[in-house]
């Protein structure tokens, strides 16, 4: 994204976000980790007080309150005069994430069966159509929205608000991987498998299929990080 394009992206998000929550730090954290999420500030990118104030409206003690909420979930770090940088994984990250990936994601696709199919596909659909027109890193945007979706079957909004915060972090790993489509490609087809499945009625099989594609992706982004 340009610099104009996260302008006017903040400034939607903004406005999404304060129909949902009071607290004007909560509000900007909420927008920054959203633009984090849809891949607009990579890993290692500075977050300057000047670029945020304007376009979400607040003050800069609140902005340095929101980033302060978004250090302790491991989205930012503050470096000594240097200012706040968008985080990078280390192993230790990946591990940790994917282990509750796990226990969430196949525990909520074993307890909604066939009744998550119509929600699931319709996320698939979005990356399917991101696919489709070349949006390579919306695509890697959608699959973070697919595993939210599994997640959300559960109903709960806890579990909802945690794997928002997973997902973001996920996608500091993603731009590890190098090539979107090469790393995205293969996940998006596993996604309507696991659809498949489900549909057909085999929770227990779409639960192994979903539970052998997170320790693929974890290994993959494990070498990569690895390597780096």
């Amino acid at each position: 994204m340009t610099a104009a394009d996260i302008g006017g992206r903040l400034t939607e998000l903004a406005l999404e976000r304060r129909r949902e929550r009071s607290s004007a730090a909560d509000v900007a954290a909420a927008v920054l980790r959203d633009l984090i999420l849809e891949g607009a500030l990579p890993p290692g990118s500075r977050v300057s007080e000047e670029a945020f104030i304007g376009p979400l409206e607040v003050s800069r003690n609140t902005l340095r309150e929101a980033f302060r909420l978004l250090t302790h979930e491991r989205l930012l770090v503050h470096k000594l005069n240097r200012g706040v940088f968008v985080r990078r994984l280390d192993a230790a990250d990946v591990k940790d994430l994917f282990q509750v990936r796990r226990l969430i994601e196949c525990s909520a696709l074993l307890s909604a069966g066939k009744a998550g199919v119509p929600t699931l596909s319709a996320a698939v659909e979005v990356g399917e159509r991101a696919a489709a027109a070349g949006r390579w890193v919306d695509v890697g945007t959608a699959n973070l929205r697919f595993h939210q979706a599994i997640a959300g079957l559960v109903g709960s909004r806890r579990i909802d608000e945690l794997m928002h915060q997973v997902a973001a972090e996920l996608r500091l790993g993603f731009h590890e991987m190098g090539d979107p489509k090469a790393f995205h490609e293969s996940y998006l087809t596993r996604n309507r498998g696991i659809v498949h499945t489900l549909a057909a009625g085999d929770a227990m099989r779409a639960e192994s299929q979903l539970r052998a594609y997170l320790n693929d992706a974890e290994y993959e982004m494990l070498d990569i990080i690895g390597r780096r």
